[in-house]
């Protein structure tokens, strides 16, 4: 099925591109196998002992992390103020590299005497804040070269105990799922337990199928996930209707409109949980919370006041992405060519008026899942 066949198809209505063409193999029997990378996402249940060992490791990548930003840029501040002293560019104080390997090196060369406690955790922890810093220099560097698509890149700013993410990210050594599919295997961490059955993985690994490349263990709403970036060898079924072509027009009022006829209602969880939001918010602003001018820590009540708030958002954000998921998945297993328009998202959401609601609805996320 080609673009402008399925044009036609819908009615001659004017649309962007297809996000997705599946074309059958010469025998007509069946599809191509594809490989394709993806995430297995399980809760974890830690006990106190193996979350303060999370959080060491989480805090031994920040610490590699800062300490590197440091480096980096007290040499590009020697640099400019030698360029402003005269200084021939041959006679410069040497920039530092900043890739992974040249980061990693540098921090080798210092980490006895940085952090003297380096053996108590991963190698992994260290690797995970250097290789964060190095793709933040990329992404700003590629941004100001214009080499980079999209809104401008940043440069990298130091990760604060209190306000970043905790998150450490394991590439080598023993990771894996044990047999009764309860629990997994990271290196150093030891055996963690699973709040749900990790069968769908095991399955896949066990079959040979899947190749498990990286786990990553981050914090999220108050919560501990472990996200599993796995090499997925499949099999592109066939669709209910191989010669089926179906136009997607996203909207406010409705989710979706199919060119079938079909509307797809739009549920409005923001909306629906806006009352809670609301009496969370006014809730939050009767608490003592930090205030870095006086140097003034939270009060507990602020703490837990914060904890829910972040638990509702969370709440609304799975409610919305378990209803992006289902409705796509229904769309690529009953059609074969999916047709859906080009919105300039991030334009529309300067819209005051309808920005809350389009966020809410999920545009880009529809077609990144339909792709």
């Amino acid at each position: 099925m080609r673009f402008g066949e399925a044009c036609r198809a819908l009615g001659g209505r004017k649309v962007s591109y297809p996000l997705r063409i599946l074309v059958a193999n010469e025998s007509g029997r069946g599809w191509w196998g594809v490989k394709t990378v993806q995430a297995y996402r399980f809760a974890l249940d830690l006990t106190p002992s193996q979350e303060r060992a999370v959080l060491a490791h989480a805090g031994a990548a920040r610490v590699a992390y800062n300490w590197s930003l440091a480096r980096v840029k007290a040499v590009l501040a020697q640099r400019v103020a030698e360029r402003s002293y005269g200084v021939p560019e041959e006679l410069l104080t040497p920039s530092s590299g900043w890739s992974l390997p040249a980061l990693r090196r540098d921090w080798n060369a210092v980490k006895n005497t940085v952090a003297p406690w380096w053996p108590e955790v991963a190698k992994e922890a260290f690797n995970t804040g250097l290789d964060a810093l190095a793709r933040g220099l990329k992404n700003w560097n590629d941004s100001r070269k214009g080499t980079r698509a999209g809104r401008p890149v940043g440069f990298p700013r130091f990760k604060s105990k209190h306000r970043s993410t905790p998150s450490v990210r394991f590439t080598t050594g023993a990771i894996r799922v044990e047999p009764d599919r309860r629990h997994v295997v990271l290196p150093r961490l030891g055996r963690l337990k699973l709040h749900e059955s990790a069968r769908k993985l095991a399955r896949r690994v066990e079959a040979g199928t899947a190749r498990i490349m990286s786990a990553t263990v981050r914090r999220d709403a108050g919560r501990r996930f472990v996200a599993f970036t796995v090499e997925v060898e499949r099999t592109v079924r066939a669709s209910a209707a191989p010669g089926s072509v179906v136009g997607v027009d996203v909207g406010v009022s409705h989710l979706a409109v199919l060119s079938t006829g079909e509307l797809v209602p739009n549920p409005r969880h923001l909306d629906a949980a806006q009352a809670r939001l609301r009496a969370l918010g006014r809730a939050l602003s009767r608490k003592h919370g930090p205030d870095r001018r006086t140097r003034r820590q939270p009060s507990k009540r602020w703490r837990r006041c914060v904890a829910r708030l972040g638990k509702a958002h969370a709440r609304v954000a799975n409610l919305r992405r378990d209803v992006l998921h289902k409705l796509t998945t229904r769309l690529a297993a009953t059609h074969a060519t999916i047709v859906v328009e080009d919105l300039n998202v991030a334009g529309m959401l300067t819209n005051r008026r309808l920005a809350r609601h389009i966020a809410d609805a999920g545009f880009s996320e529809i077609r990144r899942l339909l792709a």
